[in-house]
């Protein structure tokens, strides 16, 4: 078990987090540039004070039959030299989660952490950098 600062979110009605440090700011939703040829949960891009910015919509990548999000904010995250934003439905709180990385691994799935609890209610921790990586690569 890891204890880690988590920033917790929605997407649909599925609670995740990721490490608070991951995070860079929450912006609200935008009109975005879109990219001739990007993948359907690739949004496209925007302007963040003089950074551009690629703008992928979460709801759409974790579930491809999902339509693109219409409210909600973006999670500005950094990977390496590069701000990414990712659209949520809802960012809810920062929370200290003591999180089990054993069950990310059994999932199989390089972009599920780990699982955490908070109230009874399962919090599914994403790997940011994990998923950001196969995002721009594909």
């Amino acid at each position: 078990m890891l204890t880690l600062p988590t920033l917790l979110f929605r997407v649909g009605t599925t609670l995740y987090g990721c490490d608070v440090r991951d995070a860079r700011e929450i912006l609200p939703l935008r009109e975005s540039t879109r990219l001739p040829g990007a993948a359907a949960y690739v949004r496209g891009l925007i302007n963040v004070r003089g950074t551009i910015v690629t703008v992928i919509d979460l709801g759409v990548r974790l579930d491809s039959s999902r339509a693109p999000t219409r409210t909600g904010s973006i999670l500005l995250v950094r990977r390496r030299d590069r701000l990414v934003g990712l659209i949520v439905d809802s960012v809810a709180d920062v929370r200290p989660l003591e999180i089990d990385e054993s069950i990310g691994a059994e999932a199989g799935g390089a972009i599920v952490r780990g699982l955490a609890s908070l109230g009874g209610a399962p919090v599914v921790v994403l790997d940011l950098d994990a998923l950001i990586a196969q995002v721009l690569l594909s």
